[in-house]
């Protein structure tokens, strides 16, 4: 079963699709998707995994609500391990060790725009999507649904369309990122966090979540 709703993001109509399950067989991504979850929470040992979003960067976001019972979404998976698309993310870190948990999954390649935030804009302490997407973009995004209820059976208007726009400036966000991680001679170390990541995720669900093992003491 498919929902459907309409948005407008800057000054662009964008089409919101909700699928329950799993993604359709017949939809398709071209490049580079952006991809981001909700949880019900941030605890990587209670949380489930309800919500999967993807977008290319066209006039389209797909968004999963996931069977919680089983977590089988073969198509949905097929994408999040294709070699052929880069995922961009902001924070994969949380993101790819929820997949990880639930879908049995290992994402690459991938790209997090929090990862180069913090490579980059070292003027600021404020690397969150919210602060980035306005300063980089000149674009204000709300985070007021964050905190609701993604475990609920069905979903609002309001929620579909801030799950949405999490994947709807990370491909714009990617290309000014990666212009300032050229001019500062960043692009290479950028690259050797971003192929860590699934590691960094492995370790987290390990029980190494608040530990730098690289730290002397």
């Amino acid at each position: 079963m498919t929902r459907k709703l309409s948005l407008t993001v800057d000054g662009k109509n964008v089409s919101v699709y909700l699928h329950k399950g799993d993604l359709p067989h017949t939809v398709s991504f071209n490049g580079a998707v952006a991809v981001d979850s909700e949880t019900l929470g941030l605890s990587l040992i209670r949380d489930p995994l309800c919500l999967v979003q993807i977008s290319d960067g066209g006039g389209e976001a797909h968004l999963v609500q996931l069977d919680r019972t089983s977590y089988d979404a073969p198509n949905l998976k097929r994408v999040l391990v294709d070699p052929a698309h880069l995922k961009l993310f902001h924070f994969a870190r949380f993101d790819i060790a929820m997949f990880m948990r639930d879908l049995s999954i290992v994402t690459a390649p991938l790209y997090c725009t929090k990862i180069a935030s913090k490579l980059v804009r070292t003027y600021t302490d404020r690397h969150g999507l919210k602060d980035l997407t306005k300063e980089i973009l000149g674009r204000d995004i709300s985070k007021d649904q964050q905190s609701s209820d993604w475990g609920a059976p069905e979903l609002s208007d309001a929620q579909l369309a801030y799950a949405a726009s999490d994947v709807l400036h990370l491909h714009a966000l990617k290309e000014k990122l990666d212009a300032m991680l050229a001019r500062e001679g960043r692009t290479e170390i950028a690259q050797s966090c971003f192929d860590f990541l699934p590691t960094r995720a492995a370790l987290d669900l390990a029980g190494w979540e608040d530990t730098d093992i690289f730290a002397h003491s």
